[in-house]
């Protein structure tokens, strides 16, 4: 079974301590060891999830984001991301949302959602939710997701936005722009056999959410498919 090893977060962090580009071509070859570790497990894990859904890749090692930070508009020059992570993406129309992994000794985390929505998702969500929070709620008190997740996470508005009340029944839903859960992993659950079912579980609890979001921006005010 797929696991990750000790190494790997060995080699994360001290890649933190020493963020540097002469450091990391004296360890390439740890870099190259420890990639390919969070590869094999993300192979895994997509075999898992394409057993009850469909994604746009079926390559683990396609799925990693690159090591390496745009730091052209950031204030953080350091030259490399100090996690291995990745992202796959659920493939066709009628299955949106998609699922997100990452692996760092400092945070270690599986889960998914709507991180940068499209301005129209958006506006269809908040069209939805002031109309019938129910159905989002009803997800969010879910006891699995309680328990897997803890709570929906994402940035919020500081007010109401343009053009609801602020005193509306389901402000709390409205304001959010994002809408992700994330599932953490202490570094004993990482290191342990049992992770890639802990995180296959975290991400199969993920898919009544999708169902609903899916749902809603895929049809118009009335039920109606736009798509």
């Amino acid at each position: 079974m797929a696991q990750i090893k000790p190494a790997t977060l060995t080699f994360l962090r001290e890649l933190a301590a020493n963020n540097n580009r002469e450091w990391f071509q004296d360890h390439k070859k740890a870099y190259d060891a420890a990639r390919a570790n969070v590869a094999e497990f993300a192979q895994a894990l997509l075999d898992r999830l394409a057993q009850s859904d469909v994604l746009e890749t079926a390559d683990g090692k396609k799925s990693m984001f690159r090591i390496y930070r745009d730091v052209r508009f950031s204030k953080n020059k350091d030259p490399y991301k100090t996690t291995l992570s990745g992202y796959f993406v659920r493939d066709g129309k009628l299955r949106r949302g998609g699922y997100y992994y990452q692996f760092s000794p400092a945070e270690s985390i599986v889960g998914g959602g709507f991180y940068d929505m499209e301005s129209h998702d958006l506006k269809r969500v908040r069209e939805e939710l002031a109309v019938d929070g129910g159905p989002l709620r009803a997800i969010m008190a879910n006891k699995d997701f309680v328990r897997i997740f803890g709570e929906m996470r994402g940035e919020k508005l500081k007010t109401a936005p343009q053009g609801y009340d602020k005193a509306h029944p389901n402000i709390d839903l409205l304001r959010f722009k994002q809408f992700y859960a994330m599932r953490e992993f202490t570094e004993k659950e990482v290191l342990s056999a049992g992770l890639l079912d802990l995180s296959h579980e975290a991400l199969l609890a993920l898919r009544p959410f999708f169902d609903y979001f899916t749902e809603v921006l895929t049809t118009d005010a009335n039920g109606e498919l736009i798509v």
